[in-house]
């Protein structure tokens, strides 16, 4: 049977832009206590968006905490107050150029329960509208457009590893 940790006391440990981390000690169901550290993060958005031509659009960036370049789909936080679409909408326009009358959320997960609350929504963005991107002053990414069997390939030759991109490509080749 499962049975639910009862948290005892919380402790806010540190303050970031992006994460807050706390330590809780909570009482087990056999009555003895444990430390959870735990990540909160207000959710962030992730968009496959598809070309009329279609094409998956990809953005790669490095990313400081793996020491790699990697192969994305357009993503970004959720601002406080923000829903998650608002977001999507924000981040493609932001990242892509593109814009659209389109997006259906396809799915939302979290990342690792087991130290973190962040929830990833995953949306859909089709008959995309070209434009400018408006990249944030610390962004720095190219934009790709491909095949998604091409996107696939890459994901089964481990040259796409990121996760809200693995999932998002393999929702959407069953979708397509």
């Amino acid at each position: 049977m499962i049975r639910k940790e009862t948290t005892v006391s919380s402790d806010l440990i540190y303050t970031g832009k992006t994460i807050q981390l706390r330590v809780d000690t909570v009482e087990m169901p056999n009555k003895g206590y444990q430390k959870r550290e735990i990540i909160e993060h207000k959710g962030a958005v992730a968009i496959v968006a598809i070309t009329d031509d279609n094409k998956i659009v990809l953005v790669k960036q490095y990313r400081k905490a793996v020491e790699k370049e990697l192969y994305e789909l357009p993503a970004g936080k959720i601002e406080i107050g923000e829903n998650p679409l608002d977001c999507a909408i924000r981040e493609l326009k932001e990242e892509t150029g593109y814009s659209t009358d389109s997006l259906k959320l396809i799915h939302k997960y979290y990342t690792s329960p087991g130290f973190s609350n962040q929830m990833v929504f995953i949306y859909l963005a089709k008959n995309l509208i070209p434009g400018e991107r408006n990249l944030e002053e610390d962004e720095f990414l190219e934009v790709y457009e491909m095949d998604i069997k091409e996107a696939y390939n890459m994901i089964m030759s481990n040259e796409i590893c990121d996760s809200k991109t693995v999932i998002g490509l393999l929702l959407t080749k069953e979708l397509l």
